[in-house]
């Protein structure tokens, strides 16, 4: 058992986005035929085009660029919140399949890291839950339950805090969205670091379509309203946006 770490990794993503894009795009309108299309676009930088194309908001032809990432170091309370964004596809661990016999790793919010009392209650607790998952799975086999069949119920005492790792894909119109969403300072702390990781991985392969990705507030008044934190200059320098 120790403390898990976020990592993210750009696994794959779809070649030339801003020109898969652009061919959507121009197909809507264009006489030529599609081998034609496709030649003209590979011929000329598509970089004003996609701008002007997310400007005026058609953003449809948007989604036929897609990325898939591979995402470890957070907390099961992290992936029940990014699955909640549905135009996407998820292939998480399984704690059916995969036995946590050996000692499951975790996730310790920085508020309880900085408490030291804290920290050792948890860590403690983490302990104790990884003694109660191993006896609950020694008991099982021996009345004969075994692998999977243990794993599936003994897998109900581990906490919120367990590590798991997930393979995600999204089009680059939900990530735009799911950006918007996360990267906000009302989002919750991990989710939004992760955010922020795949932000930065998707800016290099795609600058153009990730231009101004980033929390509501950037552009625009804080979507947030009420609730919103109070810290949009600070956010907007945070991401490089002059007033």
């Amino acid at each position: 058992m120790s403390e898990a770490k976020l990592k993210v990794i750009l696994l794959r993503h779809t070649p030339n986005p801003e020109e898969t894009i652009s061919m959507a795009a121009k197909l809507c309108y264009s006489l030529s035929d599609i081998e034609s299309l496709k030649d003209k676009i590979e011929a000329k930088d598509q970089k004003a085009f996609v701008e002007r194309l997310m400007k005026m908001g058609h953003m449809s032809p948007i989604e036929h660029a897609s990325f898939t990432f591979a995402i470890e170091g957070i907390s099961r309370a992290c992936s029940h919140q990014l699955v909640r964004h549905r135009l996407a596809s998820y292939s998480q661990q399984s704690q059916r399949y995969v036995s946590e016999e050996a000692g499951f790793d975790y996730v310790i919010p920085e508020v309880i890291k900085e408490d030291g009392e804290l920290k050792r209650y948890f860590e403690d607790f983490m302990s104790e839950a990884q003694k109660a998952y191993n006896h609950i799975v020694k008991r099982l086999n021996e009345r004969g339950i075994k692998g999977e069949s243990a794993n599936q119920d003994a897998r109900f005492i581990l906490p919120n805090a367990a590590e798991t790792k997930i393979i995600v894909t999204m089009n680059a119109r939900e990530l735009l969205h799911f950006f918007k969403q996360r990267c906000c300072n009302r989002a919750q702390w991990e989710i939004r670091q992760m955010a922020e990781e795949m932000l930065k991985l998707v800016k290099e392969v795609s600058p153009v379509i990730f231009s101004k990705s980033g929390p509501g507030c950037l552009h625009a008044p804080c979507p947030e309203g009420e609730y919103t934190c109070g810290k949009i200059e600070e956010v907007r320098k945070r991401y490089g946006v002059k007033k």
